[in-house]
């Protein structure tokens, strides 16, 4: 664990948005990042487009690993270090997958084995090509790519637990092959944890890789149902970082908000910047957090058509690169921040997902037991049922008290 919670920002380019690799402008990703580091964020996440880098399932272009490379050179001239999402994969709304593995040459991502031997050597290359960067974080395989895996995608490649395990230890092995050391790890969005036929599990997001990430979205029922200020809106996130400690064998393995944004009309422009604060001041409050990075750096430009209306207006900078309240929020946070180590949570609540997951997801018993512990001023964590009366394991996260959600919602 780093001294201090790392922040950051999740890089979508003011110009282009991510269909700037097609006409990569350094002087224009290098102003952006002006105006990232002006906010005293110290990384960015940063997406390369799958198909634009590996057209074809044997071709890496060779230039746009070199455009990477270029900006992740930039990013260290002004203080940024860089992490790498290899497989783009789903970004907003939109895919990107391959030619190679789509309609006539359909095949699924997960399982046929040229595709993921690509998959594999383009990780490697990418991580070989950034491995002598000091400000290599590392790789994260892709994007949420568990949302490729069940519905409610429209055309699923569907797997079983066992394979997403297979394909994750595979692509992570490549990670590591190609950049030995760094900080390697894997992206799921919350169905892992709230859907129950989602086959990438808890398991794989808190057991493999170098850290467990988080990506916490408010739209997924939870501002609807409890509003813009309610406490389980504003403690999503920080909800999120405790309930994957659950599933996690290494009592401090570290655990990483990679993604977590402010959603319109959800969370309206004008309380943005209140949602922000909250929304970090919670997470802080949670032992073995690496760090949060926000999404996103900045808009999205309205010249550009069919995103969702939300997706238009998440950056912390507008599209011309000026700073919105919620960019003024995280810098004040960021000035005013001093390295703290937060108090262990000495109270778990036990998670049994024997009758599925959704037990975890909003207005679930998990949930809502979460939610009710948290607004009555305690600081919740949680553990397994089969762990909950494990005195070794309770002692090694310092848990002194089990509640089963039913005794707290009693």
């Amino acid at each position: 664990m780093p001294s201090a919670v790392r922040f950051g920002v999740n890089y979508t380019p003011s110009e282009g948005w991510f269909h700037h690799w097609l006409d990569f402008d350094l002087d224009s990703v290098r102003v952006d990042l002006d105006s990232i580091a002006a906010l005293g964020l110290d990384h960015i996440r940063v997406f390369p487009l799958w198909p634009l880098f590996q057209p074809n399932r044997t071709l890496i272009r060779p230039r746009a690993v070199e455009q990477l490379v270029a900006l992740a050179d930039a990013a260290a001239e002004r203080g940024l270090d860089v992490n790498v999402d290899g497989l783009q994969g789903h970004l907003s709304s939109f895919d990107f997958l391959p030619a190679w593995t789509q309609t006539w040459h359909r095949r699924n991502i997960f399982t046929d084995p040229d595709v993921v031997d690509a998959q594999a050597e383009y990780l490697r290359r990418l991580a070989g090509a950034l491995a002598d960067r000091p400000n290599f974080i590392g790789m994260t395989i892709g994007n949420e790519v568990n949302q490729f895996a069940s519905g409610p995608h429209p055309d699923p490649d569907r797997i079983t637990p066992e394979e997403a395990s297979r394909w994750l230890v595979r692509l992570l092995a490549a990670c590591e092959d190609g950049a030995p050391g760094r900080l390697h790890l894997h992206a799921s969005y919350d169905a892992a944890w709230y859907q129950d036929d989602q086959p990438f599990a808890p398991e794989h997001s808190a057991r493999l890789g170098g850290a467990t990430a988080v990506h916490s979205w408010v739209f997924n029922g939870t501002a609807q149902r409890y509003g813009r200020t309610g406490v389980p809106t504003e403690h999503h996130a920080a909800y999120l970082v405790e309930l994957s400690k659950a599933w996690a064998d290494d009592p401090h393995r570290p655990v990483w908000l990679q993604e977590v944004g402010a959603p319109a009309p959800f969370i309206p422009a004008e309380h943005a910047a209140a949602f922000t604060e909250a929304t970090i001041a919670s997470v802080l409050d949670c032992p073995e957090v690496w760090g949060i990075t926000w999404w996103c750096s900045h808009d999205v430009s309205r010249d550009l058509a069919d995103f969702p209306e939300l997706e238009y207006s998440l950056g912390l900078l507008t599209n011309d690169r000026r700073t919105k309240p919620a960019g003024e929020s995280v810098a004040r946070i960021i000035e005013q921040f001093r390295p703290m180590a937060p108090a262990t949570r000495t109270t778990a609540l036990v998670v049994d997902t024997t009758s599925g997951r959704s037990a975890c997801a909003p207005g679930g018993l998990v949930f809502e037991a979460f939610a009710r512990l948290t607004a009555d001023g305690a600081r919740p964590t949680t553990v397994l049922v089969d762990r909950a009366t494990d005195p070794d394991h309770l002692a090694a996260r310092g848990i002194t008290e089990v509640l089963t959600p039913d005794q707290v919602l009693r």
